[in-house]
Parts: structure tokens; sequence; C-alpha cells
């Protein structure tokens, strides 16, 4: 669970309506969250009264409005990496954006009223709760460009782009990408950054994702259904695979010499890369500060917009990560936990 002390955990009504959070200085401070006591299926993500944490002398309390839903979320959920993560009980969210609450006697950065999004360790997470303690390190500014939806889903997703492609791949203006899953949450969030970065996108999808595939920036949309990517995409200079398995098989060959595979889900073959003379990278995404924070700088700059196709309430969690799990889903999935402020003051 998110640095928050489970004794006193109070269990209700499994997805019962409550009030958004407890003002702040009552008697029983407690908060709705997504709960789990173990892994398994969607049943066992619970949503309970918890207690609100209390932020420490380094962290930042967010009171969260809109927190996104990700792949990693049902494999955690799933106990398939739960070598990384805490213990339970958990509060699920890699992800999440809201309202500064309260700060640490240590904190520089941020104060009580700031908008911020956040990007949550694995062990750490979060982000399905109405408040969420967060590091300065998981944390940039929400720019006014972006809603709290579209600043949540910038956090993991944002983050895994900009570091495959810009920290690992070094991808610079005038060279090629190869973007797999160009329509999901990673993949749509990399074609906007390598086009502000000035590089020339190729990006795959299905059929009904072609059209979108270009308006967000594709330089050339492949429909994966109909034709090899090979056949299209060739001496790249960087792949950015969220695909895996036959799809990075195949990536080996369209890389020119000296260029990089870039994978989110499989660890390329040293064999491979070392016969076609490239590199290759399995990607594990860390939150940054300065990583988030260039984020922000592209959607205040209009660069990077995330499109969010769905949003659930908190109460609709199983069918959110139902949806995510299908893995065709485009762009991004959002849970709306808290109120925006902008709406209330209308």
């Amino acid at each position: 669970m998110k640095r928050v002390k489970v004794a006193g955990l109070i269990a209700v009504l499994v997805f019962a309506v409550a009030p958004f959070g407890t003002a702040p200085g009552s008697e029983s401070a407690k908060m709705r969250a997504v709960v789990i006591h173990g892994y398994g299926g969607p049943e066992v993500m619970k949503l309970e009264e918890v207690a609100r944490p209390e932020p420490a002398e380094d962290e930042v309390l967010i009171r969260v409005v809109a927190a996104s839903i990700n792949p990693v979320d049902v494999a955690i959920r799933k106990g398939y990496v739960a070598k990384l993560v805490g213990g339970f009980p958990l509060i699920l969210g890699m992800d999440a954006a809201g309202i500064v609450e309260k700060v640490g006697s240590k904190v520089t950065k941020y104060k009580a009223g700031d908008l911020v999004f956040a990007f949550f360790t694995l062990k750490d997470e979060g982000g399905y709760a109405e408040f969420v303690a967060a590091k300065e390190d998981e944390l940039g500014p929400k720019p006014g460009t972006v809603s709290f939806a579209q600043a949540a889903g910038a956090g993991a997703a944002g983050a895994t782009a900009w570091e495959a492609l810009i920290d690992t791949a070094n991808l610079r203006a005038g060279q090629t990408v190869l973007i797999h899953g160009g329509s999901g949450g990673v993949g749509h969030l990399a074609i906007q950054i390598a086009k502000a970065k000035g590089a020339k996108v190729f990006a795959t999808a299905s059929t009904p994702n072609q059209e979108f595939l270009r308006q967000i920036g594709a330089d050339v949309a492949i429909d994966y259904t109909r034709t090899k990517f090979e056949d299209v995409a060739k001496d790249v200079d960087v792949v950015l695979d969220s695909v895996g398995r036959d799809t990075l098989e195949r990536s080996y060959g369209v890389v020119k010499k000296g260029g990089i595979i870039v994978s989110i889900v499989d660890e390329p073959k040293s064999a491979a890369l070392e016969g076609h003379g490239i590199r290759g990278v399995r990607l594990r995404c860390t939150p940054k500060a300065g990583v988030l924070e260039e984020l922000s700088k592209l959607m205040e700059a209009k660069k990077l917009t995330p499109v969010i196709s769905q949003t659930f309430p908190m109460t609709n969690v199983v069918q959110a990560q139902d949806q995510i799990a299908t893995g065709h889903t485009r762009g991004k999935i959002v849970l709306i936990i808290g109120e925006d402020p902008a709406r209330r003051a209308l």
C-alpha cells in the first residue's frame, strides 16, 4: 500500500458510494481506495475505506482527481511481478493527477494547492485512491493545457515513451523510428514525442486505428493485419517494441547497423543483435522528476496530448481493468476519482 499505515483498515460494502474523502482535521481521516489483499482475478479488487496517508517530511500528499489504468496494473493484480511490489494490503495504481493537499517539511518544489501529475514506483503505487503520498521525484507540474484525466494518462506511459526514445535510444531530429502498438497508451505518446524531436515515424496498429495514427503524427501508418511492417519500414534508427514475441523477432532486420531496439515487454536476444550489428535494451521504467517535467513542457507547448478513449468511475474499476486487459485499447483509460476544481467553480 502506498505509504499508508495499514492499522485500522476498515472495509465497507464493496463498491458502495461514499463522500469524496473526509474534511482535513476531522476525527477520522479516511478515504476510499481500491485495495487488494491477495493476487487473483478482478474479484480481488475491493473498494474499501482506509486511513488517509500522512506525508513524510520528504513527501507530498495529493488529493487525486484522476488515475490512469495501465497493463502493468493487471499484471500486479495477478501476481506476475510479485517480487517487485510491496506487501498486502496493496492499493493499485501507477499514476495519478490531482491537487497538492499538504507537503512535508523538506519538500521544496511544491506547495498546497499546486496541480500535479505523478508516476509511482512498483513497490509503492497507490493511485487508485482519493489521496496518495508521493516523493518529489515522482511528480511533475500539471499543465493548464490538459485535463486531469489527460495528465493522469501521461505519467507512467509518457515516462516510458520518453525514457525509451530519448534517454535510451537518444532519438534525434532526422532519424527514423518504428513504433509498434502505436495506438496504445505508450505508443500514441511515443509517436508525439518522436515528432516533437523531429524524427520520421513509422507506426503499426490494426485497421480501425490507421487514421488515428496519422492524426497524432505518424508519417507512415502500417496496418499489421494486412501488411508486414518489415516490407515498409527499412533501415530505421530506432524500434520501440511494446508487443514482443514474433514482432520483436521480426524487428531485428529492419534496424540499420548501429541502431537500437528498445522493448518494454521482452528481452532482445544477444545473438540476434550481434548478427545484425545493432543494440537492444529491455526497458524497465522508473519515475524521474526530470522526465515528468519534460513531459509537462511538451504538453504545455501542445506538442503532446494524451488521448483518453474511456473514463470510468472508481466503482467500475473492474470494467476498466477488463478493458485494458484486452490489449486493444486506443490511447489511455482513466478512473475518475475526485472532483475537478474547475468544474466545481462552474
